[in-house]
């Protein structure tokens, strides 16, 4: 056994993922294969265990119980001398539980036991008037149990009654026990030893499988001397406190520093000017310690992004042009495109009130409408109501659906969808450019929003809303907007007031009145410059947290395997 070595790298492996329910699993492996706890020679083999209780049965008796290892074909490790495999069926009589209806149950009685009351202390109990149940339904303390039947990883498994009288429900099997060789306690890990055996061997649906009582009963087990028994379970138990302690102690890490990083990412999401560069000083010495998961990186993203849209993330420079010289120059031009037909007119839009605006923003800046920044607001269509078919990739018109519609860029770009191309006749008006800015108005992805970066001909559906921003060669920044339309502070606006109806969804209406921080041209450069940079570092942390969380992943794995390799390979292995 090499358990040595995977104990003096536990340290290193402790937050891999599912460290602890791994090192139980790696426990309970090592205590059915007899590397848990030394052999002494003086314990009774399980062969001769055997032969002296089957000398004490009657003739039936010995029939029923065929203990025996013939024509069985074993798993590929070697056991100790002293064991045996043998057959579940050759040690337990198995009697499936009664089969209740939901018109069987009441407020009171004896307990049903269900799988769910096996598997969760906490699950409630159906009741059933105990008159109506036979004898051999029902179960008391030290009962053993198999649940037979569920959802793999979850349900199947032995178990050990301990709740008192009560009756069972079908899919469980009671026990009976033909000879005393086992010790139930120990019976319990064998069998849940070989749950990935037993799961192999059912049959079913994905949601719900069930092992055959004779698939069940064949199931090869482990048979140690009975005194190594007791020693086992004593381990196993003793192992499992400790397990217990590392479980509370790395939640109770887990809980401390995610309280923590929240709290120091809340004070800079909803700032207090007093002590906002106290706050700001302090998240930023402290981040890096509390974040240890790659999950906790998508806080940090979001917030960079709040701070940057709230002017927060850079300074103001006295001399920036304020943004209401840019409103000017792009009214202006709008006017201009409004003369020459190239943009509809619109109908204005009622100025932002201090009850809409979502924060406050710094002098300098405006809250204005979208609409005020674009040249066009539109969404697409279905192809359905169009009449219009889908085709191959060769002779359609590319078709952008919300699915593609990540946050900042397009995704699933290798399920791209086409139409006929006579979609872009029927459907002008939201032809794709390079350059445009794509939302998602329906469903789980409203808040989505990326660039369409592609240069392929494409158009849109009826859940995806093109927005294209005026052009100007000092015009306002297409970075700076996708920043802020993807900043939490801009999605919760979109599902807050401007979700409507049971399928959550922002009209068009919606999209043109969106409310928009702008600030001064110069500062919008440097914001997106500023925010690139640390969302470049939060990627790099990320990969790091990540490579980190795989390398940890990745020595457990072999420590695991090595220490349930046999020593003779181990050396075969080095040799080779």
């Amino acid at each position: 056994m090499n358990a040595e070595h995977l104990l003096a790298h536990y340290e290193r492996i402790a937050d891999a993922p599912d460290a602890v329910s791994r090192l139980r699993r790696f426990i309970l492996d090592l205590a059915v294969r007899g590397k848990l706890v030394p052999q002494d020679p003086k314990d009774e083999p399980a062969s001769e265990l055997l032969k002296r209780l089957k000398k004490g049965l009657s003739k039936s008796s010995r029939k029923a119980s065929r203990t025996g290892n013939n024509e069985v074909t074993a798993p590929e490790y070697n056991l100790p001398s002293s064991w045996l495999w043998v057959r579940i069926g050759d040690h337990l009589e198995l009697v499936n539980g009664m089969a209740f209806k939901p018109t069987d149950w009441q407020q009171t009685g004896i307990k049903i036991v269900r799988i769910q009351n096996l598997n969760r202390l906490d699950a409630p109990f159906n009741y059933c008037d105990s008159k109506t149940v036979r004898d051999r339904f029902l179960i008391d303390d030290g009962a053993f149990l198999i649940s037979w039947s569920g959802t793999p990883g979850t349900s199947f498994g032995a178990f050990i009654w301990d709740r008192g009288s009560a009756v069972l429900n079908q899919h469980i099997f009671r026990c009976d026990f033909r000879l005393k060789a086992f010790d139930p306690r120990y019976l319990r890990l064998a069998i849940n030893g070989r749950l990935d055996e037993m799961i192999a061997k059912a049959h079913g649906g994905v949601g719900l499988q069930h092992i055959t009582k004779g698939k069940l009963e064949a199931l090869l087990i482990t048979l140690p001397p009975l005194a190594e028994q007791n020693r086992i379970v004593a381990k196993v138990n003793e192992l499992t406190v400790l397990c217990d302690r590392l479980e509370a102690a790395r939640a109770e890490r887990e809980m401390v520093r995610d309280g923590l990083t929240a709290a120091s990412l809340a004070r800079l999401n909803t700032p207090d000017p007093d002590t906002f560069q106290s706050d700001a000083r302090f998240a930023m010495d402290a981040l890096p310690a509390l974040t240890a998961r790659p999950d906790q990186i998508k806080q940090l993203r979001q917030t960079v992004l709040n701070l940057a849209v709230r002017g927060k993330l850079v300074p103001q420079e006295a001399g920036d042009e304020p943004a209401s010289e840019l409103l000017k120059r792009i009214a202006a031009e709008k006017a201009r495109l409004i003369k020459k037909g190239e943009v509809k007119k619109e109908k204005p839009l009622e100025a932002i009130t201090d009850v809409i605006k979502p924060f406050d923003i710094p002098d300098g800046w405006e809250w204005v409408r979208l609409d005020v920044l674009t040249q066009l607001i539109t969404k697409g269509s279905s192809p359905k109501w169009q009449g219009v078919n889908y085709a191959s990739a060769d002779e359609g018109l590319l078709f952008i659906t919300s699915e593609n519609v990540g946050s900042y860029e397009l995704r699933k770009l290798d399920e791209l969808k086409y139409v006929e191309a006579r979609f872009r006749e029927i459907e002008p008006r939201s032809m794709l450019k390079t350059g445009d800015i794509l939302m998602n108005l329906v469903g789980a992805s409203i808040g989505r929003t990326a660039l369409y970066d592609l240069t392929t001909e494409a158009n849109i559906n009826q859940a995806v809303a093109l927005i294209r921003l005026i052009e100007l060669h000092e015009g306002p920044s297409v970075d700076y907007l996708l920043h802020y339309l993807n900043a939490p502070s801009a999605v919760e606006f979109m599902l807050g007031s401007r979700v409507t109806s049971a399928q959550p969804n922002m009209s068009l209406t919606d999209t043109r009145e969106f409310p928009v921080p702008l600030p001064p041209l110069a500062e919008q450069h440097r914001i997106v410059s500023k925010v690139d940079e640390l969302i470049a570092l939060c990627d790099r942390l990320e990969t790091s947290l990540m490579t980190g969380e795989d390398t940890r992943s990745r020595l457990l794995e072999a420590l695991l395997a090595g220490a349930l390799t046999p020593a003779e390979a181990r050396e075969r292995q080095a040799a080779e």
